[in-house]
């Protein structure tokens, strides 16, 4: 027999995480691995010693395609902040007990910025303890944010899904012949990926967002309202796509003006960003006078797996291959990447990447895709983020709605 593999999955989730966990499981199989772990809840759920048994739980090619139709983290998630050996060593210690009890030869981590700083972690205590187990990290999240990888699985459909439901907020917000602004606010804390994706709702039928508000921009009230009254002389119906994360100058963001929490989670992170869209919303009735409506898509866009994009669930799944591959091979402190060829048409390919360069770092949109006003993006976004969503991959439905596996 190979050698044991664990998997796990954490923070935030996506319409294509589990297409990840099914290439892990499918590679790991196919390459003579032992026994295939999953943790329940992550890091957080393994040092509670909260492990599944994978053979049995996605032992049939049935089980396996309702897994890549299935939304969210399948082995559940956390938000755990792995502290480093000078602060906890006896967390490591507990951890890698726990890797020689269940004879772990690699470990898997599909996640975001956190996760590969857990990881990093990981693999750096491993090298340093002279460890033979292999750490690599399969990257996951809709804010696209991370380094050294085109883009990030998860980004693609969770941009299809705003695209797609722009449009239908465009069609509904001109169905009266009344001034109106439609604010429709979308996730993205620093990074401003996804609130430019409405854009891609642009096309012969649709005039796509009149305006795109992004993190990467400070937030002037003054010139906002004066680009929203002068839209107003030119069409009786304004839809604007906002990030949650949009900021002013001093860095203070919009959510916290509409009187947002202050919380945050255990890396630092803002719990909850709503309120921008209500924000901006009460600035434009309070300046001038017209009637507003603020939509917030929430969760909803990031688990809308009746919708994915079918490029999104194939490199999901090409990632998780990847990785246990360079496990397998010997690689450990990497995560697998995804490299485009430059020019057209799309075409991809998977490397891995050394996981201590991404981790805790964020990728932000270039500033020469946004347009010198900063309440745009230009054709260049396009160019990157249209072959992302193409494609799709049809639920098996049951009693008229989609299908999905449970634990």
């Amino acid at each position: 027999m190979g050698m044991n593999v664990l998997v796990g999955q954490s923070g935030g989730p996506t319409a294509v995480i589990n297409s990840s966990l099914a290439g892990v499981y499918q590679t790991a199989r196919s390459c003579g691995a032992g026994r295939i772990y999953g943790m329940q809840y992550g890091i957080e759920g393994l040092l509670q010693e909260k492990l599944l048994d994978l053979d049995t739980l996605l032992g049939s090619s049935l089980n396996i395609e309702l897994l890549k139709r299935t939304p969210s983290s399948y082995l559940g998630s956390c938000r755990y902040k792995l502290p480093t050996p000078e602060q906890d060593e006896g967390v490591y210690q507990t951890l890698f007990r726990l890797f020689a009890k269940y004879e772990i030869g690699a470990v898997l981590y599909i996640g975001g910025n956190d996760s590969m700083d857990t990881i990093a972690k990981l693999s750096a205590y491993g090298e340093r303890i002279r460890s033979e187990i292999r750490f690599v990290g399969v990257p996951k999240t809709i804010d696209n944010d991370l380094l050294l990888t085109d883009h990030t699985p998860g980004f693609g459909s969770a941009a299809k899904y705003i695209a797609t439901v722009m449009k239908e907020i465009i069609r509904d917000s001109n169905v009266y012949d009344l001034n109106s602004v439609t604010i429709t606010e979308i996730m993205g804390r620093h990074a401003g990926w996804l609130a430019a994706s409405a854009s891609l709702a642009k096309g012969a039928d649709c005039d796509g967002p009149d305006l795109v508000l992004l993190p990467e921009v400070p937030f002037s009230e003054e010139l906002f309202l004066k680009r929203v009254d002068a839209l107003r002389a030119e069409k009786n119906n304004i839809v604007i796509a906002a990030s949650e994360g949009v900021r002013l100058k001093d860095g203070t963001f919009l959510c916290d003006l509409a009187g947002g929490s202050g919380a945050v989670d255990a890396f630092g992170h803002k719990v909850t960003l709503s309120g921008t869209g209500r924000y901006l919303g009460s600035l434009i009735r309070h300046h001038l006078g017209c009637k507003t409506r603020a939509i917030e898509l929430s969760t909803l866009q990031r688990c809308a797996s009746h919708l994915t994009s079918r490029i999104d669930v194939n490199e999901a799944y090409q990632v998780g291959g990847v990785a246990v591959q360079a496990a397998l091979a010997g690689e450990t402190g990497r995560m697998s990447a995804i490299l485009r060829r430059p020019g057209a048409p799309y075409v991809a390919s998977c490397e891995t990447v050394d996981v201590q360069a991404v981790a805790n770092k964020e990728k932000s949109i270039p500033l020469s895709w946004i347009t010198p006003d900063g309440m745009q993006v230009s054709d260049a976004f396009e160019a990157y983020a249209r072959p992302l969503i193409q494609g799709e991959q049809i639920p098996i439905y049951v009693n008229g709605v989609p299908l999905h596996t449970r634990v």
